[in-house]
């Protein structure tokens, strides 16, 4: 429609990348316990071999996630919590909320983008949102892997999202904040690729035939008569 509405527009790419980035919270704090237990289950024996006969401390998502409940309490699940957040404001909303921007540009304006435009923009948008948020990632994951047990010697290494973003970049330096970056970059972009291209196509397929428009088959022939 000729000056159409705002609405008839699309939110901006403003919208779409506050939108994004909320959205990712909302699922960090309800998923946020099963990434716990898979961090632990990722480094467990990462410092030396278990003894012989000893059984590992993590065994399954949902005894690890027991494990931790019992021996460190509920609240170490959502150890990292604040660094989790942060990585989603900055990391999916670059990568959901600029793929449609991404994907115009390389389009140069074109309504119906092909399948190479969409991947190539899905594969840029993830390498930029990794790029941008690892340092997030990284002290997110740090907090999810330390063990809090005071009575077994084991105390937390950082006392806030803040102080630790500050050691390690001391400690480290600033490359420390982009460890993984470039691995985590291939695997983004590709993962970014499937998801994201995959919904944007069927998203297009559903719209194109009008399956959830509301309209059933017998309104659309009404509507054509009159």
């Amino acid at each position: 429609m000729a000056g159409g509405s705002a609405a008839d527009l699309g939110p901006t790419a403003v919208v779409k990348v506050f939108s994004a980035g909320t959205a990712g919270c909302v699922a960090d704090l309800v998923t946020f316990p099963l990434d716990t237990a898979k961090v632990r289950l990722q480094v467990q024996g990462e410092s030396k071999a278990l003894p012989k006969g000893q059984k590992a401390t993590y065994r399954g998502v949902f005894g690890t996630i027991i494990t931790i409940v019992r021996t460190e309490g509920p609240r170490n699940l959502y150890n990292g919590l604040l660094a989790g957040l942060h990585r989603q404001m900055c990391f999916a909303s670059v990568r959901i909320g600029l793929y449609d921007t991404m994907k115009q540009l390389y389009a140069h304006g074109a309504e119906n983008p092909g399948l190479g435009t969409r991947l190539l923009a899905g594969s840029t948008t993830g390498a930029m949102a990794v790029a941008f948020a690892q340092p997030t990632d990284v002290v997110k994951v740090r907090f999810q892997a330390q063990v809090h047990q005071p009575e077994n010697g084991s105390v937390k290494r950082y006392s806030s999202t803040t102080e630790a973003y500050r050691t390690i970049a001391r400690v480290e330096g600033l490359k420390g904040l982009w460890k993984g970056c470039l691995l985590n970059i291939a695997r983004n972009a590709i993962v970014n690729c499937s998801e994201l291209v995959t919904y944007d196509i069927i998203k297009e397929q559903i719209l194109k035939n009008k399956l959830m428009t509301g309209r059933t088959t017998r309104r659309i022939q009404e509507e054509e008569v009159l």
